[in-house]
């Protein structure tokens, strides 16, 4: 067997399951498989493996699904990827090869059934990788962060549950000044390059990943900047997003033998914790720009948003947009909610009139971080805040967003009710950086540090 060429990455986990992505190599007039085997950590035999034949037609990758797992254990699991000649009459008679296994061995944990206990959580965005002619170039610079963040890792108490992506974690559109990439190879080369470094690696395949496009998946401020000329573009950019982010998320149920079902009707996605609850929106492939009804979210997801923001019963309730709620950007601030003021606003006005608490927005996508309450002029009992990591790599070609970048000296939304006001938590973070998030009975803690690790802000805000 071999080591896969990108993963594995671990997926979506609960208690009882996990979902690991894995890709191999095409080899011409030979079958591919897949393989995993896993153990609890301590134990010296391996469970049954689970077996996968890969195909071209999905870039030689795949996810497999670990069922039947026990809460709050760690797990070693092995995977790679092996040919076999086109007699063999897979999967069955897999497990009775003598595979010689790839020697990495990779853990993870399952989440504890404890409802309220602490939970800890990464989440960033924009990664941006430079290729030149499919080759990265000084791919240590957009890789060093996952360095810090899986040394923090190992040392967070508590345990990290899971990370979340929040947005460009791939740069389709880098060279679009010059040689705009469009092709499928093409794009499926950028994933390759950009998840097969190895930090990310080391903490993809050991740390549950979620992920959710932006833009720069597709192109810069899509679809505002769509032309008749990118219909293939957005076919192949999404074909893409597909294998390597959404596979292994919870848009794809499993299938009745247990294995997940490869197709899915939609991006955005919801999971759970204990008492805590995120909602994972799809701020990209829904959106309507006409001038007399413009949505970021089409009304099928906005009807989810609204009904489980409203029926839910978690304690602490995390919706995750890739583009900033509040507060709006001076510049380009129209690719942002300030361009959807009226969904926006029922969205707010959802939370305040159903007097729903704890409802914390997760964003990155604007090249700085920063936490920012809202608050309403009338209404002591709504508040909100937002908390923004952005970037995970930045591009000497794009500027870091300061305080000055942001509309911070007028209300978010006026209504005959009052004003949605908002002011800024802390200051403004311009500079390479993650976001160490926990979660506990009585406060959220957002931790921001630095590319070495180091830490450049703390903010507790108290739970209701």
């Amino acid at each position: 067997m071999f080591k896969p060429t990108v993963g594995p990455i671990i997926g979506h986990t609960t208690t009882d399951h996990a979902r690991i992505f894995v890709r191999g190599k095409f080899q011409k007039h030979s079958q591919v498989f897949a393989g995993i085997r896993y153990r609890q950590r301590g134990d010296v035999t391996w469970m049954n493996s689970v077996f996968c034949q890969l195909e071209h037609t999905r870039d030689m990758s795949q996810v497999m699904a670990l069922n039947e797992l026990a809460a709050d254990t760690e797990y070693e699991y092995q995977a790679g990827w092996f040919t076999v000649s086109s007699s063999v009459n897979a999967p069955d008679t897999l497990t009775e090869l003598p595979l010689q296994w790839p020697g990495d061995i990779y853990r993870f944990r399952t989440h504890s059934t404890q409802v309220t206990r602490p939970r800890a959580y990464i989440f960033g965005s924009c990664r941006y990788l430079r290729l030149t002619a499919g080759v990265p170039i000084l791919p240590h610079l957009s890789d060093r962060i996952f360095a810090s963040i899986a040394q923090l890792a190992e040392q967070s108490d508590p345990p990290i549950s899971s990370i979340l992506m929040t947005g460009d974690q791939v740069y389709v559109d880098d060279l679009n000044a010059v040689a705009p990439d469009c092709e499928l190879a093409e794009i499926l080369t950028k994933y390759r390059s950009a998840f097969s470094q190895p930090n990310i690696s080391q903490v993809m395949s050991s740390t549950p990943t979620y992920m959710i496009l932006d833009d720069h998946e597709i192109e810069n401020n899509w679809p505002t900047n769509r032309s008749r000329h990118d219909d293939q573009l957005y076919n192949n950019a999404m074909f893409a997003y597909e294998l390597y982010q959404a596979s292994h998320s919870p848009t794809h149920d499993l299938l009745d033998n247990g294995q997940v079902n490869p197709a899915s009707d939609r991006y955005w996605y919801q999971f759970s914790e204990g008492d805590i609850e995120w909602f994972v929106i799809d701020c990209r492939t829904q959106r309507n720009l006409a001038p007399n009804d413009r949505r970021m979210l089409d009304e099928k997801q906005e009807l989810a948003l609204s009904d489980w923001l409203i029926n839910s019963t978690a304690r602490v309730k995390l919706v995750v947009t890739s583009v900033m709620m509040y507060p709006d950007l001076i510049i380009n601030g129209d690719d942002g909610w300030k361009g959807f003021p009226q969904q926006r606003l029922r969205l707010l006005e959802t939370i305040r009139k159903h007097r729903i608490k704890n409802v914390v927005i997760v964003s990155g996508d604007v090249h700085g971080s920063l936490v920012s309450r809202l608050t309403h002029s009338e209404d002591p009992e709504f508040e909100i805040h937002t908390l923004v990591s952005s970037p995970l790599s930045n591009s000497r070609m794009l500027p870091y967003a300061r305080t000055r970048s942001f509309i911070l000296d007028q209300p978010l939304a006026r209504t005959e009710a009052g004003e949605y006001r908002h002011d800024l938590v802390g200051e403004v973070i311009s500079q390479d950086n993650f976001a160490h998030l926990v979660i506990d009975r009585a406060n959220l803690r957002v931790s921001y540090h630095g590319r070495a690790g180091n830490l450049l802000q703390r903010i507790d805000i108290p739970l209701r």
